[in-house]
């Protein structure tokens, strides 16, 4: 099998590397070795996916693992389907990383584990029992844990790292709590045992909550996102990109493999919480990113924002199912996935804009940057389509998978309970606010770092990234071009992914060309073909207009100077200014913003003062509690440590009594 061969071929590279080390030549050469590894599993999926359709690849069975038992591997659509959309982005960032990950202060300790977080990610991905996917998911948590930690020296990427570990240990026990319940007395680990075993509502509804504890975590679901805004600036930046772009869809497949694969059984209550979970993620995520002022931070928070919207599907998904709507299920599901492929596209490009950006000038925030457009042409191009497809913006993919959600949201109140009916409209307009302030965002970030003049030395002397660095950045920004323009293919083929898991084909609506018709021909459809031609059409008559009526004759008129005379580069709008009236009505109440401006009387010769105040909810009013209660525990049993032997003797003689009473109860 193709798969495995590579998965080796993961595990013998990061050897190599970590033997040869030392040596120049070993850093290009690792990431050319893993671009080609990824780029024969992505075209090995989507040879399967296109051959055999939803039919699975015999299970493979090796003699490794738990004593007396054995490690199972799988492929099937689903897994299939995550190999190609993780393992397509992985082979552009690695070839990014063949000129880009030689030059880093640290790169010694990037490159050998960098085949081995590839290797983590892809061994989760075919799993077919609960032990190997554990331990693949550990191995990605734990090669990534090392990544983040890589510029040991730097203290905040020491506490990324803490955090980071810490919740990706919670996310695994969550996991495997869930993991063991769906066992139940049985201790059956295989995934076949598991779907056919039969759980009691108490029991499949703490694997609905453990599922999305383990799994959300590792996405960035709100409020377990903590560690996303943390690590993503401490990784270097094509490492950043694994996590945002890659990492979070593996977390995802975990997700929907346990809750509409292994359990697909869940209520729709379940369903309509994961929705609302999800407009809460939404939501909260882009509004952290409207404020922020490293580039990276602001994509890190963008995530979380995306991560909510795929929620919103996959709950969505479930609730139809459980009502009897499994059409609407397949639309809502086919949107999930859609979206999966889409965000792993445009997150994965910006994130390495933001490593050519950090290469040509050395500087992460915002008001350090401007002018770059000019200087790094192809860069800004790249991350315009980037930024675009991001906001929704058509013709571009990041609008399809958004639209096919909003039409499954059209239907969502259809389901006959008070709580969808009223829920649904109110997750729609969280989403469209969502989707409004993405827009907002990426403006800002586009024109503060590539319009304008330049802020800083550093951005002034800017030249453009070696050229293996601009294709491995156009090439997805090509990506995310072809799956807006020609969204019925796309759709064509994750149709085959999405019938088996939900049990119904897909309408023939939703394949007919041009016309993407997810619900029915009359419910709504979308062309981005039109679009394109009608665009097209549009600027012909434009320009043909101008040349028939217009002129050529020179008129003399004064220059905008935005409001002044001298060159004075401070004098443009900031990052912080450029976000000033959303901070004002919406970060007063979320984050309690507070402006305190000191400005001196006229002769008093102090420069003013602006100071911004902000709070972050999640991690004061959650994260910073949690710690006190802990740290309280801890001082209560520390205690234990100066006991007299009398209290050591008398707690001893406690604890024989309470398991002795226990017993005798537990026996009556």
């Amino acid at each position: 099998m193709i798969v495995g061969t590579v998965l080796g071929a993961f595990l013998a590279l990061g050897l190599f590397a970590l033997l040869f080390n030392g040596r120049h030549w070993i850093h290009p050469l690792t990431y050319a070795a893993c671009a080609a590894f990824c780029a024969i599993l992505a075209g090995d999926a989507l040879f399967h996916m296109a051959r055999s359709g939803h039919e699975a690849v015999p299970a493979a069975v090796l003699p490794i693992g738990i004593p007396w038992l054995q490690a199972h591997f799988r492929l099937d659509s689903l897994s299939t389907f995550f190999l190609m959309a993780i393992n397509s982005p992985s082979a552009l960032i690695s070839l990014f990383g063949i000129a880009y990950g030689s030059h880093l202060p640290e790169a010694k300790r990037v490159t050998p584990l960098y085949p081995l977080f590839l290797f983590g990610m892809n061994g989760v991905l075919v799993a077919d029992d609960a032990f190997v996917f554990l331990v693949s998911w550990e191995f990605m948590s734990l090669s990534s844990w090392l990544l983040v930690l890589s510029d040991h020296t730097n203290p905040e990427a020491r506490r990324a790292g803490l955090v980071y570990l810490v919740m990706a240990a919670f996310g695994t026990f969550c996991l495997l709590a869930a993991f063991g319940l769906m066992a139940g007395h049985t201790g059956a680990y295989g995934f076949e045992a598991m779907r056919a075993a039969h759980l009691g509502p108490l029991a499949a509804g703490l694997v609905v909550v453990l599922a999305l504890l383990g799994a959300g975590s590792k996405a960035g679901m709100a409020p377990l996102h903590a560690w996303l805004p943390l690590a993503h600036p401490a990784a270097p930046s094509h490492v950043s990109a694994l996590m945002s772009g890659v990492m979070t869809k593996v977390a995802i497949y975990g997700l929907i493999r346990i809750l509409f694969d292994l359990r697909s059984d869940i209520g729709w209550e379940w369903g309509f919480l994961i929705m609302v979970i999800g407009a809460v993620t939404a939501v909260l995520g882009v509004l952290y990113a409207l404020f922020q002022r490293d580039l990276k931070t602001l994509l890190a928070y963008s995530t979380v924002e995306n991560i909510g919207i795929i929620l919103i599907a996959l709950g969505l998904a479930a609730a139809f199912r459980d009502h009897g709507a499994a059409t609407l299920s397949a639309v809502a599901l086919l949107a999930a996935l859609y979206h999966v492929v889409n965000h792993s596209l445009f997150k994965t490009l910006l994130f390495l804009g933001s490593g050519a950006i950090l290469t040509a000038t050395g500087e992460r925030r915002l008001d350090r940057l401007g002018g770059l457009l000019n200087r790094m042409p192809v860069t800004g191009l790249t991350f315009l389509v980037g930024a675009a497809a991001i906001s929704a913006l058509p013709p571009l993919n990041g609008f399809v998978s958004e639209w096919l959600i909003f039409q499954s949201l059209f239907h969502g109140p259809t389901i006959a309970h008070w709580a969808m009916r009223f829920g649904v409209p109110v997750v729609g307009v969280a989403m469209a606010l969502a989707a409004a302030f993405a827009g907002t965002c990426f403006v800002r970030a586009f024109g503060i770092v590539f319009l304008g003049r330049p802020r800083s030395a550093e951005a002034r002397h800017a030249s453009e990234v070696p050229f293996i660095m601009q294709v491995a950045m156009a090439l997805p920004a090509l990506a995310c071009l072809c799956l807006g323009l020609f969204p019925v293919m796309a759709t064509a083929g994750i149709a085959t992914v999405v019938e088996p898991l939900a049990k119904v084909p897909l309408p023939t609506a939703l394949l007919g060309w041009p016309w993407l018709s997810p619900i029915s021909p009359t419910d709504g459809s979308y062309s981005a073909t039109m679009l394109l031609f009608t665009f097209i059409g549009l600027m012909a008559t434009t320009v043909i207009a101008l040349r028939l009526f217009g002129t050529r004759r020179v008129r003399p008129a004064p220059a905008w100077d935005c409001g002044h005379q001298e060159d004075i580069v401070d004098a443009q709008y900031s990052a912080d200014s450029f976000s000033q009236p959303l901070r004002r009505v919406f970060g007063s109440v979320v984050f309690r913003a507070r402006e305190e401006v000191d400005m001196p009387p006229p002769g008093d010769l102090r420069p003013a003062r602006f100071e911004l105040r902000m709070t972050d909810p999640v991690w004061d009013g959650l994260y910073l509690g949690i710690l006190r209660v802990v740290d309280a525990i801890a001082d209560r049993v520390n205690r234990l440590q100066f006991l007299t032997v009398r209290r050591y003797l008398f707690l001893m003689f406690t604890t024989l009594v309470v398991l002795l009473l226990i017993v005798a109860i537990r026996q009556q």
